[in-house]
């Protein structure tokens, strides 16, 4: 097939991938669920573990080493079906902290400590790069082969520049998909449903394939069999210790490699897909190598000598002119490689963000988190930045290594390169005494001991370690040679590494966690990790610090976004009997806020950055002797003692505040009551003094006409004030006759501002509104609409007290309803003051600066309740902020 034919049928394959993610991205946005929940796509999801290793290389494998390939399936398959316990208790802890990530999990568990984060972030990335590099290697190889022979079309580019263009492509398509946003929770929907069809599209390919050698080159199953048994394989000798081996390397790296972590802990949206993948992910993978043999077998006895035998499933179809059959099998084993690399980018870009860029950032700038900075687009950048560097460093170790390796080895070397994690992992769950003094030596004596006889001696000779040092160790020392540590030679080098370096890394880790003792976040952490299962709550470590809920409020609009940030203020006010507020900082509410951010920066750089505006992270003594246990039933007692004095704070807090509210309340109607009778003895007075004067014959025409105006103008004056009282008593009682129609939003608002703007301002005023937003049609009273907005403008006009005042006005749509907010840049509206705006009789300056009776906004309030919408007060938005929402259409229509 020409290779101009190969790149476009690859293209309509990637843009069939694009519009299943933009599908999915768009219904997840919609809340739309029921399709992407699924405990199928969950099972799917987790095919990502058969790479291009599996679709290519275990036919390789089998044609080299027989039916040892079948230990990589036999791992993960004992994993699901009898350890799959060690697995609900990975997802249960992943979704009660939060975990974005391997390094995520770790941090977290031993005291949120970002040393740990970064120790098993550059594992993870030296333990993925050869990972990465054999499926680029396999991709490329694919192409060869199927574009080799065309005479017609593209030349074919040389390997180095094959794997250099596909790596490029799976960059920018793991940035499109993979960095869309800062999701709370780090699931990508649109990714994951891309990769249930692929792990759909490489069944099918090689199923089809084992088919097609079967029954359409061999007689079917008996002829097989029989081919089997005259074939190499039959006399495969069996290696006990290498099969055991490898069995467990396997069935580690489901646990421990980054992609899978992602998929199985990360993606998981309910608890329950576990129930379905223990059995249907290891059918999956019995389904994938069943036909494993089979085409070893006859791929040998049909393709000439030195063939490859990674390649018998492609080169089998194309030698007996299956050309379809053939394009289906690449489609499968690109689908194979393309799905590894995208969550492998995702998974490793999540965590160089969360624990190398932003604690950094943090580090670097020596400043609070009070001030402003762009949290979230540096994580995102950072994030699109690491996948490019990911698939760069793949695509380095595939240039060094020749790419000539087997598919199997390369594979082999980033299992045991992963596998490092798991003593930590199974001890931070399992074991309370584990520190992080221990996880961190052992994660490094076992990384360093993996890089020196296994993954610097894969680049072949005399390329990272010379031949001298290979054979007779470094200085002359023998027992350090990197295939013989200890002296101990003979054995598999494979079998050697993972020996020395998971036997050292575990005993050190051991050992130091044995002789060194936790701190009391790693205590409370401790508990919370081992016993998952038992606690309705987790520990608790923030005692009240010094951090105020505004600064927090605006910190988090950094990170999670505006519209999520105030979504979970508002929930945790509302729990708080404070709706309408901002809640307070209690303990209980720093360490949700924390989790709350950990789903977008990690659980260390959340913490670190709470830490700053909190000015400490205490630990009481009652918290500490929780950690090392009581009773159960004192447990009990105390937890339901706890949660009657929390439900009887929050009482008493509510009351305290309907208490203070309604004494300000009192103070503000005396105040207007004594306003009002001003407000309305002053222009009464006026008017009969000067209808006095013009009682007077000799008064000249000049000074009856002037005197005549004043008494007009105080008699406007009067009416105002009793219109305003009357529509206020209107609307109250819901009795106001509305006009509904439509209008165009940006009109609207060009009307307002114009009869907002008809005075000139105490200074310079600027309003600053973007404009092709505003332009959607509302159906409403659009006089009572444009009263709101003149009220709200003409407020900022008068009380923002900026050298130069701004008004922004920002228009957004969120469902089937519209909100416009009103904010400016002056010093907002004091916090004491913030629940008694709506309120009528409400003055919160001088009488003649305000220039009216205190009852605008009440009168907004009782607007907006009519049009079926509302108005609120946005706190920690820099100066006064009002949001106006109101339903696109009304209900009753």
């Amino acid at each position: 097939m020409p290779f101009n034919v190969l790149v476009a049928v690859c293209l309509v394959y990637v843009i069939l991938l694009f519009g299943v993610a933009f599908l999915a991205e768009r219904r997840a946005q919609r809340g739309r669920f029921s399709g992407l929940h699924s405990p199928l796509v969950y099972t799917l999801s987790l095919s990502i573990y058969c790479t291009a290793w599996t679709f290519y290389g275990a036919v390789g494998y089998a044609a080299r080493s027989g039916l040892e390939f079948a230990t990589i399936y036999l791992g993960p398959t004992l994993v699901f079906v009898g350890w799959w316990w060690i697995l609900r208790k990975l997802v249960r802890i992943g979704r009660a902290q939060r975990v974005t990530s391997i390094a995520d999990l770790i941090s977290s568990r031993y005291g949120k400590s970002n040393l740990l984060g970064v120790i098993v972030t550059l594992m993870a990335v030296a333990a993925s790069t050869p990972y990465i590099a054999l499926q680029l290697q396999s991709v490329t190889l694919s192409f060869g082969v199927f574009a080799s022979d065309a005479s017609e079309g593209w030349e074919l580019p040389g390997q180095g520049t094959t794997a250099l263009w596909i790596a490029a492509g799976l960059a920018l398509f793991t940035i499109l998909f993979g960095t869309r946003n800062l999701d709370a929770n780090e699931r990508h929907h649109g990714v994951v449903m891309a990769i249930a069809l692929e792990a759909v599209m490489k069944l099918v390919a090689l199923l089809a394939v084992g088919i097609f050698v079967v029954w359409g080159l061999a007689d079917g199953v008996g002829d097989v069999l029989a081919r089997i048994d005259k074939s190499p394989i039959a006399d495969w000798p069996l290696n006990p210790a290498r099969w055991a081996g490898l069995t467990f390397v396997s069935a580690a790296a489901i646990l421990t490699l980054p992609r899978m972590f992602q998929v199985l802990v990360v993606e998981n949206a309910d608890e329950r897909h576990l129930a379905t993948a223990s059995w249907a992910f290891p059918l999956y993978l019995m389904l994938m190598s069943l036909f494993v043999v089979p085409i070893a077998v006859v791929g040998l006895e049909l393709m000439p000598e030195g063939t490859n035998p990674d390649l018998f499933v492609l080169t089998l179809p194309l030698t007996e002119g299956a050309g379809k059959l053939a394009l289906l099998a690449f489609l499968g084993g690109f689908s194979s490689a393309t799905s590894m690399v995208i969550v492998a980018a995702i998974a490793l870009s999540t965590m160089v963000s969360n624990h190398i860029v932003t604690p950094l950032w943090l580090t670097l700038r020596h400043r609070t988190a009070r001030e402003p900075g762009d949290v979230r687009g540096l994580v995102l950048m950072s994030r699109r930045i690491s996948i490019g560097v990911v698939l760069a460093m793949g695509y380095g170790y595939y240039h060094l290594s020749g790419g000539s390796t087997a598919l199997a080895s390369i594979g082999l070397i980033a299992f045991v390169g992963a596998a490092q994690v798991l003593p930590a992992m199974l001890g931070g769950i399992y074991w309370r005494g584990a520190t992080h003094v221990g996880a961190a030596a052992g994660l490094l004596t076992g990384f360093v001991i993996w890089l020196y006889t296994l993954l610097l001696p894969s680049f072949g000779a005399g390329e990272l370690i010379s031949p001298h040092v290979m054979v007779n160790g470094p200085f002359g020392i023998g027992w350090l040679r990197p295939h013989a540590l200890l002296g101990i030679s003979g054995l598999d080098p494979l079998l050697h590494s993972m020996f020395w370096s998971l036997s050292l890394n575990t005993l050190v880790f051991a050992v130091l966690s044995l002789v060194s003792f936790p701190g009391p976040m790693e205590r409370l952490q401790g508990v919370a990790f081992v016993n998952v299962f038992n606690q309705a709550r987790a520990a608790r470590g923030w005692s009240r610090g010094n951090a105020e809920a505004e600064d927090l409020l605006s910190m988090s609009q950094r990170i999670l976004g505006t519209e999520e940030a105030q979504r979970f203020f508002q929930a945790q006010a509302a729990g708080q009997g404070k709706a309408g507020y901002l809640p307070d900082t209690t303990p209980d509410f720093i360490v949700r806020l924390e989790r709350q951010l950990a789903g977008s920066v990690g659980a260390a750089t959340a913490h670190a950055m709470i830490a700053q505006l909190s000015g400490s992270a205490s630990v009481s003594v009652q918290d500490l002797i929780a950690v090392a246990g009581e009773a159960a039933e004192i447990k009990e007692y105390s937890a339901q003692l706890e949660a009657k004095s929390e439900e009887l704070a929050r009482t008493a807090r509510a009351l305290s505040a309907a208490n203070d509210k309604l004494t300000e309340l009192s103070v503000q109607k005396d105040a207007f009551l004594g306003q009002i009778s001003h407000e309305l003895r002053t222009p009464m007075t006026s008017i009969r003094a000067f209808s006095e004067i013009l009682m007077e014959p000799d008064l000249s025409e000049a000074m009856r006409a002037q005197y005549a105006e004043i008494i007009h103008e105080e008699a406007r004056r009067l009416t105002r004030l009793l219109d305003d009282l009357l529509d206020l008593s209107v609307l109250e009682n819901r009795k106001v006759q509305l006009n509904i129609g439509v209008a165009n939003l940006h009109d609207l608002i060009n009307k307002a501002v114009s009869a907002a703007s008809s005075t000139r301002p105490e200074r310079d005023f600027t309003v600053q509104r973007d404009l092709p937003s505003e332009h959607m049609p509302v159906f409403t009273d659009t006089d009572r609409l444009v009263q709101v907005f003149i009220n709200l403008i003409s407020n900022a006009r008068k009380y923002c007290d900026a050298e130069r005042g701004v008004l922004r006005v920002e228009v957004k749509r969120r469902g089937q309803k519209l909100q416009v907010d009103f904010i400016d840049n002056g010093s907002g509206i004091p916090k004491k003051a913030q629940g008694l705006i709506f309120e009528k009789f409400s003055r919160l300056t001088d009488t003649s600066r305000a220039g009216g009776a205190g009852l605008g906004l009440a009168i907004c309030r009782e607007i907006m309740a009519n049009l079926g919408g509302d108005i609120d007060y946005l706190p920690g938005q820099g100066g006064a902020a009002f949001r106006v929402t109101l339903p696109l259409r009304r209900k009753d229509e």
